[in-house]
């Protein structure tokens, strides 16, 4: 996490709770959905003052177990245990009285409404709070938590990292004695993970149980007591955190054999421009100049909100760009959209994967279809068919799980979601490929296949990377661009140590 040093200090481990029995009994827990099994037979314990990491491979069955927990589903079988007694949650509101708050990857918030009614929404009494304290209730807790947004904000105007950012906030507002994180740190930088991590530590100060649920190995290294890893929907082992031996150790005990998590980024000739912007101003945007090539990856990293979701917008058509600012594949922007065609042209793989990338209540063919119909049509015939069967193909090559092309898409995890999104937009060989937060909620050994599927796209087309993981920059790009206040601070080469090293000023908008 770009040098910051993430070990816990001596001052901030929780003490005084050996031998306190657990807050919650998790008890022989079964999922079914359809004939897929999510969880079977699952037993664990959540004790105060301690960090519990849930760590494994995309459709382990994590998001689905924590969410049983937090009311949002019933178990099949097994029950739930609080402070010894038996309790039976039939909404999210029984899981919240019961004291247990979960942060969603998906997240769950009121587009039209502001932050401050959001962290408020269903509390005791905040019918009866004028605006100005709601605001000062909760602009005084995200400076607490150094999570800094405004409270009059419209959630519809927040980007990404932004809304998690208040699905954390809601869980710290409700003091709950369980807190659930499903991959919390996905869009922070480092400085905000780390200052995460500490406002966990000062709860687990305070007795509170924390379940942390993340593929970025490292930070379940520094903020675990203990790791829990499921495999194919069961318990494969839990382990103390002091006996993990290193990042590699910890990677191979989830998926079963020895990831590196490294990429071979093998030479690739640089070809003609895909993607010119020339001197953009509005959309938040000031004075952007930037150009990506056939043959190379160009990575855009900032904190979230400074103007890269905007920029994204504009490239990939969602929003209309000042003229004569946006060129693709030599052709201005309205002109290039007005002729483009379903493939050898332009891939967007948005951020927001459920309801951006994908239609949630279709199946993985339908989803396929959003943006490939043209590939299967003949006339006004649509050959479904032959759609299904590159699904089942590209599902098999992309180890799409559970693998089944009836599956709806909310029906699957986040990172499995994402892997269909991957393969559906490189089938189409596209010239440009827009690709924000591409790994983002993957494990370890996705994150390597998307890397290395990236990597060789590059053959085919230019990428124009937008991230909030530097070492996924630094691993993937071939220049690296960063923005500050809907600018650009500085472009330099990945081999440039020097800037690399002042990449965090940069982020935070200082200029040497």
């Amino acid at each position: 996490m770009n040098g910051q040093d993430l070990t816990r200090p001596e001052s901030q481990k929780a003490t005084g709770f050996a031998g306190a029995p657990p807050l919650i009994s998790l008890k022989g827990i079964t999922k079914r959905f359809g004939k897929v099994v999510a969880n079977n037979n699952i037993s664990l314990d959540l004790y105060p003052g301690r960090i519990k990491a849930l760590l494994g491979e995309n459709g382990a069955g994590k998001s689905t177990l924590m969410s049983m927990l937090a009311g949002r589903f019933k178990p099949d079988e097994g029950y739930i245990e609080v402070d010894g007694v038996r309790a039976d949650f039939n909404s999210s509101k029984d899981a919240i009285k019961a004291g247990i708050g979960m942060v969603y990857q998906h997240f769950m918030l009121v587009e039209t409404m502001t932050v401050a009614e959001n962290v408020l929404l269903g509390q005791e009494g905040s019918f009866f709070i004028n605006r100005r304290e709601m605001n000062e209730r909760v602009r005084k807790l995200a400076s607490d938590y150094e999570l800094e947004i405004d409270p009059a904000a419209r959630i519809s105007d927040l980007s990404m990292g932004e809304k998690q950012r208040v699905e954390i906030l809601k869980l710290l507002y409700r003091e709950s004695r369980v807190l659930i994180f499903d991959e919390p740190t996905a869009v922070l930088t480092p400085r905000e993970a780390f200052r995460l991590f500490e406002a966990l530590w000062a709860m687990t100060r305070l007795g509170k149980s924390v379940v942390f649920i993340s593929h970025k190995l490292e930070e379940v290294l520094a903020i675990a007591d203990e790791v829990a890893i499921l495999r194919r929907g069961k318990i494969d082992a839990e382990v103390p955190r002091d006996k993990i031996l290193s990042k590699a150790d910890l990677a191979c005990r989830m998926v079963g054999k020895e990831v590196l998590l490294e990429v071979d980024k093998e030479e690739v000739e640089i070809g003609e421009r895909v993607l010119e912007v020339k001197n953009m101003t509005g959309m938040g945007l000031r004075g952007i100049n930037l150009d990506v090539h056939k043959g190379e990856i160009v990575a855009i990293v900032g904190v979230a909100g400074n103007g890269q979701q905007e920029l994204v917008e504009g490239v990939s058509g969602l929003r209309k760009p000042p003229e004569d600012t946006i060129f693709i594949m030599n052709k201005p922007w309205r002109k290039f959209f007005a002729e483009m065609t379903w493939n050898h042209s332009m891939s967007y793989i948005p951020e927001d994967r459920l309801d951006l990338a994908t239609a949630r209540n279709l199946d993985l063919v339908d989803n396929l279809l959003l943006t490939t119909r043209q590939g299967f049509t003949t006339g006004s015939i649509l050959k479904r068919d032959k759609a299904a069967s590159i699904a089942a193909e590209l599902v098999k090559e992309y180890d799409v799980r559970p693998g089944r092309l009836q599956a709806l898409a909310w029906q699957l995890s986040g990172g499995n979601l994402q892997k269909m999104v991957l393969a559906r937009e490189l089938y189409r060989q596209p010239h440009l490929i827009v690709a924000e937060q591409p790994t983002q909620g993957l494990d370890i050994s996705a994150t390597e296949e998307v890397w290395n599927k990236l990597l060789e796209a590059r053959k085919m087309a230019g990428i124009l990377l937008v991230t909030g993981d530097l070492g996924e920059a630094v691993q993937l790009a071939d220049r690296i661009v960063v923005m500050y206040c809907g600018q650009i601070m500085d472009e330099f080469h990945v081999s440039d140590t020097d800037k690399l090293d002042n990449i965090g000023l940069l982020m935070a908008g200082v200029r040497e």
